[in-house]
């Protein structure tokens, strides 16, 4: 039987020793940095329903129900570090595997939609509807959990939940990094997509852009560590697995936190500034206008000529004669 570990009680099933550990206080730290993202999450969310009221630009309104949405997929990054924390077992293994890259997959999705927005206020075109970015994000979210249903399901022959636990630490992290392709292409898309909006005439929504691009750029940085890491061979040995994989998801959501959603906070209330705008029908009211003083021209001549047909004939040749010339 295993020695409890101190700042654990007696009592305590061994799988939960990493929440409590002083020994090993990797967990202990984690655990505490990942609750407190879930905390600030919650508020972010309920501060954005109370701010919906006072957003004053229609444009940034329709984005809240999508930024909504990606704070209930960083609320679940931070709740999922649990699940790394705890020793993986039949429970935690599918949690694991199908968790990871459903939540990423929703948040990067979320982002791609908001910046594929952005990329066309930038330039004057026609934005997106709120519930088309809404559909835009839960479908391409999707992608990422039909994938996830049919690997844990073939993993785990229909009802073989411990297979996570019985593969060798190589085998069980080259599959949980190519169960996340999708998801690396959805952020490798973000970030392109992220690009574009640099460039355009309406400047005012290019900062909206910059907290895309950095998060993206982050988080590829972020999980190009912990990739390397898991899959090199420099890593003292697998059970520092859960250690690299946890930190990566902590690191993770306070980079969604504080370099997308705590910027993006600030501009919500910001009143709505007509240069951030093309001028309506620009291009049609000269066109139109021209039109109009044509037709109204030619009614005027016509009114004319009607005018002159109804007076008498010689008063026509009075007014259109010489004085000295006599009338024929």
């Amino acid at each position: 039987m295993a020695t409890t570990p101190p700042g654990c009680r007696s009592n305590l099933d061994a799988r939960y020793y990493r929440l409590c550990d002083l020994g090993g206080i990797w967990g202990i730290v984690l655990e505490a940095v990942a609750a407190a993202g879930a905390v600030t999450s919650v508020a972010f969310m309920l501060a954005l329903l109370v701010l919906v009221c006072k957003v004053q630009d229609s444009n940034r309104r329709k984005v809240l129900p999508v930024q909504f949405l990606f704070l209930l997929g960083v609320l679940g990054i931070f709740g999922l570090t649990f699940a790394f924390i705890i020793t993986l077992d039949s429970s935690t293994g599918p949690t694991r595997f199908f968790l990871f890259g459903v939540l990423f997959s929703l948040c990067f999705s979320c982002l791609l939609v908001h910046a594929v927005n952005l990329m066309k206020l930038v330039r004057g075109w026609k934005p997106l509807s709120m519930l088309v970015m809404l559909g835009l994000a839960v479908g391409i979210s999707l992608v990422q959990d039909i994938i996830a249903i049919e690997f844990v399901v073939l993993t785990m022959n229909r009802t073989n939940t411990a297979i996570f636990t019985e593969l060798s630490p190589p085998r069980r992290n080259e599959d949980f990094v190519m169960l996340l392709i999708f998801v690396l292409f959805l952020m490798a898309l973000t970030f392109l997509t992220s690009c574009f909006i640099f460039c355009g005439p309406f400047t005012g929504w290019k900062r909206h852009g910059v907290h895309i691009h950095l998060s993206t750029l982050l988080s590829i940085a972020i999980w190009m560590a912990w990739i390397a890491l898991l899959l090199g061979t420099s890593v003292p040995g697998p059970e520092w697995d859960d250690t690299i994989l946890s930190s990566a998801l902590v690191a993770n959501g306070w980079v969604f936190l504080l370099i997308y959603i705590a910027p993006e906070f600030r501009l919500l209330t910001k009143q709505q500034n007509p240069m951030d705008y093309p001028v309506e029908d620009a291009f049609c009211k000269p066109q139109f206008m021209k039109q109009s003083y044509g037709v109204e021209n030619r009614a005027y001549s016509q009114e004319e000529i009607t005018q002159e047909s109804d007076l008498p004939k010689g008063f026509l040749h009075s007014a259109g004669s010489d004085p000295g010339q006599p009338l024929q």
